[in-house]
């Protein structure tokens, strides 16, 4: 995979030097060239308990450069670097050594987070190199674009709409670039070093169809490989989404969703070659209402935990190469999806958005253990989340944002899953800008 994302990366630099000789010989090798790119500017202040406060100030740079090949329509490519900068040390990046403050995953790194070759064979297309991939709403795969650097896999995907109301998608996945950088056990203070990237198998299969105006079906099987945090596992699921317009200024949104995790397919045997075998759920069920721009919403999400069950026995359900911020409270208590416990979030949210106001909510969260285990507790806490973005006047395509988060853990938890209080606070300026 390594020598096929350097000739992704050779095609995309001709884009910069080949075109003037390109030009010179009367050979159209590049054409359509355009640029694109994003600063980001971010405040992170993190607040929790038994750790000195985080208050982190950092920027991200994004520059991409695109262009049509040897003067085809088929033929493309596209390559993208990535920069993260910290104005200040008074938090924990992971790579900075400040274990005792609290933790900000944004580390200082330069990363090309993008370079692939597309191929379009009609409606169908093949991307090779490393790439992005989102799919519907992240929970199971993402870019993780929350954080200051994007989760990116090296890959080769084919896309494909042919047949009229459905998407195909399929990858295959060689190499997951993570959004940390490496460090040591030092640096992180953790008792192990981390990487920026691994190796893995994984094939990602994704097929929605629209099946009329107000509900879509999607499928998917995501078979993960060794290699991935959080073990191999093969993940199957059905979601039901779609809008739903009741009146004059009244639309409905819904998803009802089960997903099943099993034994992985793509090694020998057992689970992470542990002798686990893979056997959990997950379900979620959402419903949500604009009137005339006044949101309501209610979301109640189970991932099924292990409980009390011996050492072999079932497993807890994983999302390894998940968009995690945002899936359970901002405060990210629950990246690990409760831990061998699982996860029951209930949540309900309330907001305003219209053009010239921008867009704010409010969201309660009430978190509890889905399996009991012996010696802790069944009710984690409580969050509060609070957002408002808003294009900024006078400046075309510049947000800001204000957000807010604050968790605070039940009474009776004091050991385990979730027994941290942390309050978190964000001010950020996001601009993107495009060649024409």
């Amino acid at each position: 995979m390594r020598k096929m994302v350097k000739m992704s990366m050779a095609a995309v630099m001709m884009m910069g030097i080949g075109s003037v000789s390109a030009q010179a010989e009367g050979l159209d090798i590049l054409s359509n060239i355009k640029a694109k790119g994003e600063i980001r500017a971010r405040y992170e202040m993190v607040d929790q308990d038994g750790k000195d406060n985080a208050n982190a100030f950092t920027n991200r740079l994004t520059i991409g450069v695109s262009a049509d090949l040897l003067g085809t329509d088929w033929l493309s490519a596209y390559a993208e670097m990535t920069d993260v900068r910290a104005l200040n040390e008074n938090y924990n990046s992971t790579t900075n050594g400040q274990i005792n403050h609290a933790t900000v995953v944004d580390p200082e790194q330069t990363r090309l987070t993008q370079a692939y070759v597309d191929i379009k064979l009609g409606k169908p297309t093949l991307r090779i190199g490393r790439q992005m991939i989102n799919l519907d709403n992240q929970r199971f795969v993402g870019a993780v674009g929350w954080r200051q650097m994007f989760q990116t896999f090296d890959a080769y995907t084919l896309t494909c709409n042919s047949i009229e109301n459905l998407n195909v998608f399929a990858s295959y996945v060689t190499q997951v670039n993570t959004i940390k950088a490496e460090s040591t056990a030092a640096e992180n203070g953790t008792a192990n070093p981390t990487a920026d990237s691994y190796d893995t198998r994984t094939v990602l299969l994704n097929a929605s169809y629209k099946v009329m105006p107000e509900l879509k079906a999607t499928a998917y099987a995501y078979l993960i490989g060794e290699g991935t945090a959080g073990g191999s596992h093969d993940t199957y699921g059905l979601a039901l989404t779609g809008n739903v317009a009741v009146s004059d200024g009244v639309k409905l949104n819904y998803r009802a969703e089960y997903a099943t995790q099993t034994d992985p397919s793509l090694e020998n045997s057992g689970y992470s070659g542990t002798g686990e075998k893979a056997d959990a759920s997950y379900y979620n069920l959402e419903l949500g209402a604009n009137v005339s721009g006044f949101l309501v919403g209610a979301r109640y999400e189970v991932l099924s935990g292990q409980g009390n069950a011996a050492a072999g026995g079932d497993t807890t359900f994983q999302t390894p190469l998940a968009t995690l911020h945002g899936q359970n409270g901002w405060a990210d208590i629950f990246l690990n999806n409760g831990g061998n416990q699982g996860l029951e979030d209930m949540s309900i949210m309330v907001g305003y958005t219209s053009k010239d106001f921008g867009t704010a909510k409010v969201i309660y969260h009430d978190f509890n253990a889905e399996a009991a285990v012996a010696g802790q507790v069944e009710e984690f806490g409580q969050e509060i989340d609070a957002i408002y973005t808003r294009a900024i006047p006078g400046v075309n395509n510049l947000t800001g944002m204000v957000k807010f988060a604050s968790y605070m853990a039940d009474s009776k938890n004091t050991a385990g899953t979730g027994n941290t209080d942390t309050d978190k606070i964000w001010l950020m300026l996001d601009y993107k800008f495009a060649s024409k």
